[in-house]
């Protein structure tokens, strides 16, 4: 197989190509961390879960995230990025299934942790393959970037479409939340089909060995500080939204068929972002993006906080779907500007491991302020608060210099 993506053998158009990736995002993300917000009401219910606990299931994901983050690099040099994108979607599609079979606490901790490892690799390995379709096309370089963090959004809108009519056709059954997570564990399975094909079509090249990068490099990434503090606290607070704002609309007497509306309108927000903010991933090279988005997420966090109303949580759902995934994209953006393709597999891997830092923190901290005084809406603000001082130290960042 060719080692470039500008050989002369035949190759998809891009943004097919891209489209195809995306679904790495949606497994990794849409539906592997995401869906659990639509199942954490019947299952807190049924389980008789506080909401520390509850939380604690998208921490111990967050855990494997980290996990499988720190080892993603080493892995991609001895397996290739492709056959290790493939292997953890199968991976993380079997551990979904498992979360269905059992009901104790700890082993479903340990499905959320084993699952969160799987995607990691997925979320990853994508990413760079994104990256590296963008350097062929580099006209469309935020565009493709856009597209494939976008695909999270149809995870989520397969979520919204799937798991409200399983929940309602499981209704008799014990457990029947069950039923969703083996649902969303075969959708997970359709999307690896796609995510085959394109690790077929797209030439593999092995990830550098750490001695392959410039003299210097730790330093380099360590000018990315103001950047990957601003990530971290994006972390914690997007991750708080995503988790508990189903709960706070139920709470707040939001109908079934509500919720459904809400979640999949997010989820075609998290597509449609690709286009929306591509430019501005392409015009700046510093950390303007990052600070931009990060605030109007502060604010999309807040609104179903301030008013209880339908329309004021319908604004927050596209707001925040819109926004989101492009902080994601925002910090590969800023990797491929300032990086040499070379150490673009370590710039994005550094951000994935901060960004698992703030994921593990976010849900158990929300979840611990929900159980106080002031409930979910508390909560939801501490979250904003989290993303407006990730505004703050995201705006600091400056492009590097060049070499």
């Amino acid at each position: 197989m060719s080692t470039t993506l500008t050989s002369s053998a035949p190759m998809p158009p891009t943004l097919r190509l891209a489209f195809a990736l995306s679904m790495g995002a949606a497994v990794s993300l849409g539906i592997t961390r995401f869906a659990y917000a639509l199942l954490l009401p019947p299952m807190r219910d049924d389980l008789g879960w506080s909401y520390a606990l509850a939380g604690g299931m998208n921490t111990a994901n967050a855990v494997g995230y980290l996990v499988g983050a720190l080892v993603t690099p080493a892995l991609m040099r001895r397996f290739g990025v492709s056959r290790l994108l493939v292997v953890g979607a199968v991976l993380a599609s079997l551990f979904m299934a498992g979360s269905g079979f059992v009901t104790a606490a700890p082993a479903l901790l340990l499905q959320r942790l084993l699952a969160g490892i799987a995607s990691a690799w997925v979320f990853v390995a994508g990413g760079l393959m994104a990256a590296r379709l963008g350097e062929a096309d580099a006209s469309r370089g935020g565009l493709l970037l856009g597209i494939y963090y976008g695909g999270t959004g149809f995870g989520i809108l397969a979520s919204a479409l799937l798991v409200p009519q399983v929940l309602q056709a499981a209704a008799g059954e014990p457990h029947g939340w069950a039923w969703a997570w083996w649902a969303l564990a075969v959708a997970s399975g359709v999307a690896t089909v796609l995510l085959a094909w394109a690790g077929r079509a797209l030439p593999d090249r092995p990830a550098p060995a750490p001695a392959a990068a410039a003299p210097g490099a730790p330093v380099a990434l360590r000018r990315f500080g103001w950047a990957l503090a601003g990530y971290g606290f994006f972390g914690i607070g997007y991750i708080g939204y995503m988790t508990f704002v189903i709960a706070l609309l139920r709470e707040q007497g939001a109908s079934a068929g509500f919720v459904t509306l809400f979640y999949a309108l997010l989820g075609i927000a998290c597509i449609a972002s690709s286009r929306l903010w591509a430019g501005l991933l392409d015009r700046y090279r510093g950390g303007q993006p990052q600070a931009l988005l990060n605030g109007l997420l502060g604010v999309a966090t807040l609104l179903p906080v301030l008013s209880a109303s339908a329309p004021v949580a319908l604004v927050s759902g596209l707001l925040f779907g819109g926004v989101f995934l492009s902080v994601v994209a925002s910090t590969t953006a800023l990797v491929r500007h300032n990086l040499p393709s070379s150490r673009w597999a370590q710039g994005i891997s550094v951000f994935t491991i901060v960004f698992a830092f703030g994921q593990i923190v976010g849900p158990t901290i929300t979840g611990w302020i929900s159980d106080g005084p002031g409930g979910l809406a508390r909560g939801l603000v501490g979250s904003a608060i989290a993303l407006w001082l990730g505004a703050v130290l995201a705006s600091r960042q400056h492009a590097l210099e060049p070499a």
